[in-house]
C-alpha cells in the first residue's frame, strides 16, 4: 500500500507539476508584455504572438463585448505603474462578422471581467471612442471620437488623466480626456481585441508599438536625461524599427553616404553606429568633448563638421575633423555658433550665429575665414540646409509669430516660407534626392515658438521642397536632439532618429 500511495502521489506531484509548467509556458513574455489572457467568461478562448523580425503583435479574441457591469475578450498586458504613454498602429484582420468587433490599447485595474479599467478602441465599423468603468460592476462609459476609422491609437496617463490621442496615419491626432479615473498605480496595460460575439474570435495586427515612460514634472532640462531609443524610418510606410535601446541620452544621428554608418552625441561625445553590427564606437575628437548636436556631415561623407561648447568663447564653437577622427579644426572664433550645413562643395558652412543680441544665419568658408550674414530679420532663424544642388538653403524662423519653415537661395535672396501650419516646425532636412523635407513639429499648446525642448510630444512630418500640405510620418515622444542634423539614408527611403522614454538598465537591448 504504501509504494502504490507513493507512486499515486509521485503522479499527482508530477501532473500538477506539468500543470503549473504548461500554465507558465502560456504567460511567457510576448515582445514587451508579459501575459496573454482571456477576460471573462469567454466560449472561444483567444491567443497572441510576436513577430521579432517585423515587431508586430497579432491578438485574436471573442466575447459577447466589453460593455455593460462585466467585459470579455483577449487581452496582451504588462504590469505598470506611474505614468506612460502607449502607442500603436492597429487594423483587423478580414472583413468581421460584428461592426462592433474591438481593436485599441487598454489600461485595466485587475485582470477580473467586471474590473475598472479605460479603453481607446476602434471599432470594425469605423467608430472610435474612449470607454472606461470608474467602480467594479459599473456600467461602462463612453466618449466618442469626431474621427471615425482611426489606424492610429494613442493611449497617456498623466495622474488620473487619461488621454487618447487618435489619428488616421499621416494626419495629426485627434484627442479626447477622463479627468480624475482612479485606477490604482499599479494597472495592467496593453493590447486587446473583442469580437463582439462570442461563438466568432476576430483578429487585430499592432504594429510599432511604443509603451514610453515620460519625464517627470520636475525634471531639470539639459541637467537631468531619459533614455533613448535609435529608430529608423522607412518615410513611405511609416514603419519603426528600433535598432538600439540606451539608458543615456543620445542625440541627432546623421547617416553617412556610404550606407554602413550612423553618427551620434551622446555625453560631450562623438559616436560611429555600425550599421550592420548594430554597435556603437566611440570617434576621436581629440580635446573637443563638449559636443552638442549640431553636428553635420558633409556630402561626400569625408569630414564631420562639430558644435562644442567653450565658455571662454562664448559657448558653441564650429570644428571639422575627418570622419575617421582626428584632432579638429577651429572654424568659428566666438559663439555661439551652432553648425547645420556642409555646402555640397564642402567649400563652406552655414550656421546659426548670435551677434548683436540676434539669432541669424551665416555662412562661413569651412576653412575658416570671414563670416556672411544671410539673414536679416527680427527673430530667430535657424536650422539651416542646403539642397543637394546648392540652390537653395532650408531653414526655420519664427518672424512671423510662429516657427515655420522657410527657403531662401544660396546668396540668401527671395526668403519665403513654406508652412504656414498648425504647428511650431523645426529643422528641414532635404532627402538626398532633392525632392523631400523631413522636419520636426512641436505643438504649440506645449512649447513657445523660439524654443525646442527634449520630451514632448512631436510629429516628423514630409512635404515636397516646393511647399505643399505636409504628411505626418511618425508620432513620437522626443523633441530636442530627435532630429536636430541631416540623417536621410543615401537612397532617400528612410531617416534616423531618437525617441525618448525611462529605460531601466535590465531592459536595454
Amino acid at each position: 500500500m504504501k509504494n502504490k500511495f507513493s507512486r499515486a502521489l509521485l503522479f499527482s506531484i508530477s501532473l500538477l507539476t506539468l500543470c503549473s509548467l504548461s500554465a507558465l509556458a502560456q504567460q511567457k513574455p510576448l515582445g514587451v508584455f508579459e501575459g496573454s489572457t482571456d477576460i471573462g467568461n469567454v466560449l472561444k478562448p483567444g491567443a497572441a504572438t510576436f513577430d521579432p523580425k517585423t515587431g508586430q503583435y497579432e491578438v485574436s479574441g471573442s466575447g459577447y463585448n466589453i460593455w455593460f457591469d462585466h467585459d470579455e475578450f483577449h487581452y496582451l498586458w504588462k504590469r505598470m505603474s506611474g505614468d506612460f504613454i502607449l502607442y500603436t498602429r492597429a487594423r483587423f484582420v478580414g472583413k468581421g462578422v460584428d461592426p462592433h468587433r474591438k481593436v485599441g490599447w487598454m489600461v485595466r485595474q485587475s485582470l477580473e471581467g467586471n474590473a475598472p479599467h479605460i479603453n481607446a478602441v476602434v471599432h470594425g465599423d469605423g467608430l472610435t471612442s474612449l470607454q472606461y468603468r470608474e467602480a467594479k460592476g459599473d456600467s461602462t462609459q463612453e466618449i466618442r471620437s469626431g474621427l471615425t476609422g482611426a489606424d492610429v491609437i494613442q493611449l497617456e496617463r498623466k495622474g488620473n488623466t487619461y488621454t487618447m490621442r487618435v489619428a488616421k496615419f499621416g494626419q495629426p491626432f485627434v484627442t479626447e480626456e477622463v479627468t480624475i479615473l482612479d485606477l490604482g498605480d499599479d494597472v495592467y496595460v496593453g493590447l486587446f481585441v473583442g469580437s463582439h460575439n462570442k461563438d466568432v474570435l476576430e483578429k487585430g495586427i499592432y504594429s510599432d508599438v511604443r509603451i514610453t515612460v515620460p519625464a517627470p514634472d520636475d525634471l531639470v532640462q539639459y541637467r537631468q536625461y531619459l533614455g533613448s531609443n535609435l529608430e529608423l524610418l522607412d518615410v513611405n510606410t511609416g514603419d519603426r524599427e528600433i535598432i538600439y535601446t540606451s539608458p543615456k541620452s543620445l542625440q541627432a544621428p546623421n547617416w553617412t553616404p556610404d550606407n554602413k554608418t550612423l553618427i551620434y552625441n551622446s555625453e560631450g561625445l562623438i559616436y560611429t553606429f555600425d550599421l550592420a553590427t548594430r554597435t556603437p564606437k566611440k570617434l576621436n575628437t581629440g580635446n573637443v568633448t563638449n559636443n552638442n548636436n549640431d553636428h553635420v556631415l558633409s556630402f561626400d561623407g569625408k569630414m564631420l563638421g562639430l558644435s562644442s561648447g567653450v565658455e571662454a568663447l562664448g559657448g558653441s564653437i564650429i570644428y571639422t575633423v575627418p570622419v575617421t577622427g582626428g584632432e579638429p579644426k577651429q572654424i568659428t572664433p566666438k559663439g555661439p555658433s551652432y553648425l547645420h550645413s556642409w555646402s555640397p562643395d564642402g567649400k563652406s558652412l552655414i550656421f546659426t550665429g548670435q551677434r548683436n543680441n540676434e539669432f541669424d544665419i551665416y555662412r562661413v568658408p569651412a576653412k575658416g575665414g570671414k563670416e556672411v550674414q544671410l539673414t536679416t530679420a527680427k527673430g530667430l532663424d535657424d536650422g539651416s540646409e542646403y539642397s543637394p544642388d546648392g540652390k537653395h538653403i532650408y531653414f526655420n524662423s519664427n518672424r512671423s509669430g510662429d516657427m515655420q519653415i522657410w527657403r531662401m537661395k544660396a546668396d540668401g535672396s527671395e526668403q519665403v516660407s513654406l508652412t504656414n501650419s498648425d504647428f511650431h516646425d523645426w529643422f528641414p532636412h532635404v532627402s538626398p534626392d532633392g525632392k523631400w523635407l523631413v522636419f520636426v513639429s512641436f505643438l504649440k499648446e506645449e512649447v513657445e515658438p523660439g524654443d525646442h525642448p527634449f520630451y514632448k510630444h512631436v510629429y516628423l512630418r514630409m512635404m515636397p521642397v516646393s511647399g505643399g500640405e505636409p504628411k505626418v510620418i511618425a508620432y513620437l515622444y522626443g523633441g530636442q536632439g530627435s532630429i536636430n542634423t541631416p540623417s536621410w539614408s543615401p537612397d532617400s527611403k528612410k531617416v534616423a532618429f531618437i525617441s525618448n522614454t525611462v529605460i531601466p538598465e535590465a531592459q536595454v537591448k
